[in-house]
């Protein structure tokens, strides 16, 4: 799945940590779009150019197009290579100057722009690059572009790292166990169901990917069959268990809203010698007897 990631295209979203990092396997994907003959552009906020492109031989170096904004992210220096807008109009420049193909753009890092742009903003830039319609009135179409972001999720609040993922069209949490690092991929495509599972993988020193097994199952405690189990319920203030004879009390029990046969023929029939209540009415003046005209007391 992971060597998949990048023909999805859309904005593909590396969430890592401090324990796992995520730059690596930015680098090994920025490596693998290459290798495919595609245009890949790199904005550098978060390291230099020459610590993003140590490990890369010289025929992937020569393939990616890097935008410095590390040296001097606010232009400063007023150098004539520098792009007007900073890196969001670098973004927008290179949906402008692209060939029709595929174009994939890595973000080093998306944790960089949140702090110096407001989130509104880089959202609504991330929504118009990575669907292709940061620039309707270019006469030549882009082709499909794949934006990697790379975020540092522990330096936000839940509000901006939730924008960025209801951006995502594939979301990449780093985690890991044993020294092992996995990937845990969602994705989600319009009209389809979304899709996740867990990729294990190394970073070889080429920053080439090399997709693993899992790690086998931990094993279980070790138990001695000689020593009985602990009941847990031993202690409890309450029974949550009923013996032979209460649970034979406990069926044999007539609850009061019950109402057998014999209470009801009790109930129903009166008992010899129990007394018996009449009602005596008589009828007043003004009583009206008259069946066929009830309401001729009324006088309507």
């Amino acid at each position: 799945m992971l060597d998949s990631l990048l023909s999805l295209g859309g904005l593909v979203l590396l969430r890592d940590s401090v324990e796992w990092e995520g730059r690596s396997l930015l680098k090994a994907l920025v490596k693998k779009s290459a290798l495919c003959g595609e245009q890949v552009h790199i904005l550098g906020c978060e390291v230099s150019e020459e610590e993003f492109r140590e490990g890369f031989d010289s025929d992937i170096n020569n393939r990616l197009v890097y935008h410095d904004f590390f040296r001097d992210p606010l232009n400063w220096s007023k150098t004539e290579e520098a792009l007007p807008g900073g890196p969001l109009g670098a973004l927008r420049a290179i949906c402008k100057r692209t060939d029709p193909g595929p174009v994939t753009i890595a973000l080093d890092s998306l944790s960089w722009l949140l702090l110096h742009l407001p989130c509104t903003t880089l959202c609504q830039a991330l929504h118009a690059v990575s669907h292709q319609d940061a620039c309707p009135g270019d006469s030549s179409p882009v082709g499909k572009v794949s934006v990697l972001g790379l975020l540092h999720e522990e330096l936000h609040g839940p509000g901006p790292v939730g924008a960025l993922s209801s951006l995502a069209q594939t979301e990449v949490t780093l985690g890991g166990t044993k020294g092992q690092a996995s990937a845990h991929i969602l994705c989600r495509r319009p009209r389809q169901r979304p899709t996740d599972q867990t990729q294990w993988f190394s970073i070889l020193p080429d920053f080439s990917l090399d997709l693993q097994e899992g790690p086998s199952v931990e094993s279980q405690p070790y138990s001695d069959p000689h020593i009985p189990p602990v009941d847990p319920t031993t202690h409890l203030t309450f029974n949550l268990h009923l013996s032979k004879k209460e649970r034979e009390a406990k069926d044999s029990l007539i609850l009061p809203f019950q109402f057998s046969s014999e209470k009801q023929q009790a109930l129903l029939r009166p008992r010899p010698g129990q007394a018996t209540s009449h009602i005596f009415y008589e009828p007043d003046a003004y009583d009206d007897l008259d069946q066929e005209d009830p309401d001729d007391d009324l006088d309507i």
